[in-house]
């Protein structure tokens, strides 16, 4: 509970040093009331507008009650809808939750099992097919791999939607083209760490005393290969989330990367923060759970000073 704490209270200074970096670089952008002012606004208009939001003041007067409201719990209204901005995130986070679901799900699966067949089958046919899948995976991009898929598997063969969200079938191609480069990240050091715990003495004892394949495979090599994996893992959990915002644009998915880019292109001040403030509780958290199962998965890690 200590470490816990600990971690907690840095969770709290990095979330607000973000914020922090967040707003004046958004406020030194630009201004929003010029994008939210009609044509036709004369000077004063504008300037009753930019009263009305309070980017009148000073720009530390603005970021005091900016970071004041956020220990309130006031994350603001956004300066295009009106509305408060937690209920417009509420209302897109799920849709992103899904997506982020389903790719997580199809590269720990495709990933850790390619990887472990390579390891397994190194030097082998079959570890010469997958690698260059491997590779291909990992060298394309996102927006590639997201349109190529739209032509071929939409557009040509009308298997999947191309666009929107209609069901389970509109959520496969977004899914796949964010699980892409991920899968071939996991894959790799699967592999690694699986070859790694393949050349010490203990496999060799084992197989020497009888132990069985699949017994030493599940219960000793693949654990001992677990903390490199865990720790992959982690990190692409919130590169899910941030490659969301490409491929939430190419298939029209109404989540919460399409809303960053709309909110930055209208310069939607207390959006943006709002977005930046989950993504930051977001990551850290996965952090602080990542560092967690290193003691589960592994007794001899000790959970103190060290591990923070």
């Amino acid at each position: 509970m200590k470490y816990i704490g600990r971690r907690i209270l840095q969770a709290i200074i990095a979330m607000l040093g973000v914020s922090t970096i967040v707003f004046f670089i958004l406020h030194l952008s630009g201004d929003p009331v010029k994008l939210m002012a009609p044509q036709d606004a004369s000077a004063k208009d504008i300037a009753v507008l930019r009263h009305e939001l309070g980017l009148d003041q000073p720009l530390g007067t603005q970021y005091l009650h900016f970071i004041g409201n956020i220990f309130k719990g006031d994350l603001g209204y956004s300066y295009i809808q009106n509305v408060p901005v937690i209920n417009i995130i509420a209302s897109r986070f799920p849709y992103t939750l899904d997506l982020a679901l389903g790719a997580l799900i199809l590269s720990l699966f495709f990933g850790i099992s390619i990887g472990l067949l390579s390891a397994i089958f190194r030097g082998k046919w079959i570890e010469k097919v997958l690698m260059p899948i491997i590779l291909i995976g990992q060298s394309m991009p996102a927006f590639w791999t997201g349109i190529l898929l739209i032509m071929f598997l939409s557009v040509h063969l009308h298997l999947f939607p191309s666009s929107g969200v209609g069901g389970i079938k509109s959520l496969i191609l977004p899914s796949i083209t964010l699980a892409s480069l991920s899968t071939a990240t996991i894959a790799r050091m699967t592999r690694s760490s699986v070859i790694d715990q393949l050349d010490q003495d203990y496999v060799r004892t084992a197989y020497s005393k009888g132990v069985g394949k699949g017994r030493l495979l599940v219960r000793h090599i693949f654990r001992n290969s677990a903390i490199p994996i865990i720790t992959i893992v982690g990190l692409e959990i919130a590169n899910l989330l941030g490659g969301a915002v490409i491929t939430e644009t190419i298939f029209a998915w109404p989540g919460l990367g399409q809303l960053t880019i709309q909110s930055i292109s209208s310069r939607d001040f207390p959006l943006v923060q709002a977005i930046v403030l989950l993504g930051s509780a977001i990551f850290i958290g996965v952090n602080l759970i990542t560092d967690l199962l290193y003691a589960k998965v592994d007794p001899r890690i000790k959970l103190g000073r060290d591990a923070s």
